[in-house]
């Protein structure tokens, strides 16, 4: 999961969509890890422990208040009430990437991810944007050609993966929903050579460029099996120590 938490980092400092160009420095001194990272790293923490994901996420999200979380979501992890919120953005698959490399069935896969989404985002395009993302990973972890892993995503969640990225970039603008963010993640790894293209991609299209480039990131570390060394040494420097502890446990239990 390295490859979303990066996709992250690099994409922090662009958040607001004005990027529209891959030809950027990866790191700078104002790259940090946002809630991306910190959502993900909790599903990890569940998958691993056993432990429930509301408790969790309000445990996580109490403990790195500052992380940038959307207003629902902020509201809900201080609120006594546990019921989600029925949100379709993408918060719900941009945390779903250790799903998808933590299981061995993509029924296993499938319904793993809407148990992680459906806490806070219950509303189907919400947990839809977290299967889809999960799947992709499982798929690219197996070892599926692109076009395999395109035709599952349009044929079982509906998503358009048609299109070059020059023309998405064009009109694109920055949209936190998972029915305009989660297909355009998708369709720049699907159109990448590498990780790192991947995450390029991503962030230039203007739009919600961390989430992006986190979804992006995560299934492109599942597909090209490789991040640049300089890219993961990066990120491990960025990240606190009890986030990359879990983090390096994860990583011993399912590799990457």
């Amino acid at each position: 999961m390295i490859g979303a938490i990066a996709g992250d980092i690099i994409g922090s400092v662009c958040e607001s969509g004005f990027m529209k160009t891959a030809d950027f420095p990866l790191f700078s001194s104002a790259s940090t890890f946002t809630d991306d990272t910190v959502l993900t790293v909790a599903v990890a923490d569940c998958i691993m422990h056993h432990k429930d994901y509301t408790i969790t996420f309000k445990e996580y999200g109490r403990k790195y208040p500052q992380a940038g979380y959307g207003p629902m979501f902020y509201r809900w992890i201080y609120s006594a009430d546990p019921a989600p919120y029925y949100s379709f953005g993408n918060g719900s698959a941009m945390r779903a990437s250790p799903v998808g490399f933590a299981f061995s069935s993509l029924e296993e896969v499938l319904y793993q991810a809407e148990a992680s989404a459906a806490v806070t985002h219950n509303h189907p395009e919400g947990i839809k944007g977290a299967q889809a993302i999960a799947s992709a990973i499982f798929m690219a972890r197996r070892g599926k050609r692109k076009e395999e892993i395109a035709r599952y995503i349009e044929d079982s969640f509906g998503y358009s993966l048609e299109g070059t990225i020059e023309d998405i970039r064009e009109n694109y603008h920055f949209d936190a929903t998972c029915p305009v963010s989660v297909p355009q993640a998708i369709i720049c790894f699907l159109a990448s050579t590498n990780y790192e293209d991947a995450i390029r991609k991503a962030i230039s299209l203007g739009g919600d460029s961390d989430t992006l480039a986190c979804m992006a990131g995560s299934i492109s570390q599942a597909y090209y099996q490789e991040i640049p060394e300089f890219i993961t040494i990066n990120a491990r420097r960025i990240l606190d120590d009890e986030l990359l502890a879990v983090v390096e446990e994860f990583n011993s239990l399912y590799g990457l």
